[in-house]
C-alpha cells in the first residue's frame, strides 16, 4: 500500500514539473533591437561584460535568471549583452563598431566605450539603460543583484511614462 501512495506521489511530482514551463530571457543583437526599435520602441538594457569578470558571471548566473526579471526585461525593455572584448564588428545606429586592440592579446570593442564609460573609466559589469530615443540614462557598474535590478527597472519605467 505504502509503495502503491509513494509511486503514485512520485508520478503526480514529476508530471507536474514536466508541465512547468520556464521561462527564457530574450537576447537579441545590437542590429535586431535596432530593427525592432524601429517599430516598437522600448528603452534598452545592455549588459557589458567579459569572459574573465567573476562578478558578471555571477550576475549572469542570478539576476538574469531570476522570474520576475526576465519577465520584466522580455516586456518592458529590449535586453543585449555585450562582450567588451568582442573582435566582431558591431554595426548598431549606422556605424560601425570595431575592436581595439590596447596591448598583447587584449583590446575592447569600441562600443563598449560608448556604452561603459563612467567618467572615463570601464569597469565590469557595467549595466546601461538607454531610453526610447536610445540614449543613454543610467549606467551602473558593480553587481547588481535581483532586487535591486527589479528595483532600478520598476523606478525606471516609472520615470520615464509618457
Amino acid at each position: 500500500m505504502n509503495k502503491i501512495f509513494l509511486y503514485i506521489l512520485l508520478c503526480g511530482y514529476f508530471t507536474t514539473n514536466a508541465q512547468t514551463k520556464k521561462t527564457t530571457l530574450k537576447v537579441y543583437t545590437f542590429p535586431e533591437i535596432e530593427k525592432l526599435h524601429q517599430q516598437n520602441p522600448k528603452p534598452i538594457v545592455a549588459f557589458v561584460y567579459t569572459d574573465w569578470c567573476k562578478i558578471c558571471f555571477a550576475m549572469k548566473k542570478t539576476t538574469f535568471t531570476n522570474d520576475k526579471i526576465i519577465h520584466l526585461l522580455n516586456n518592458q525593455f529590449y535586453f543585449v549583452k555585450l562582450n567588451a572584448e568582442q573582435k566582431e564588428d558591431i554595426v548598431f545606429l549606422k556605424k560601425t563598431f570595431i575592436y581595439k586592440p590596447s596591448g598583447n592579446k587584449t583590446g575592447i570593442n569600441e562600443l563598449t566605450k560608448e556604452l561603459a564609460s563612467i567618467n572615463g573609466k570601464i569597469s565590469y559589469p557595467t549595466t546601461t539603460i538607454l531610453n526610447s530615443n536610445i540614449e543613454i540614462d543610467l549606467q551602473i557598474d558593480n553587481y547588481i543583484g535581483s532586487k535591486n535590478m527589479q528595483t532600478i527597472l520598476m523606478k525606471f519605467l516609472t520615470l520615464n511614462e509618457n
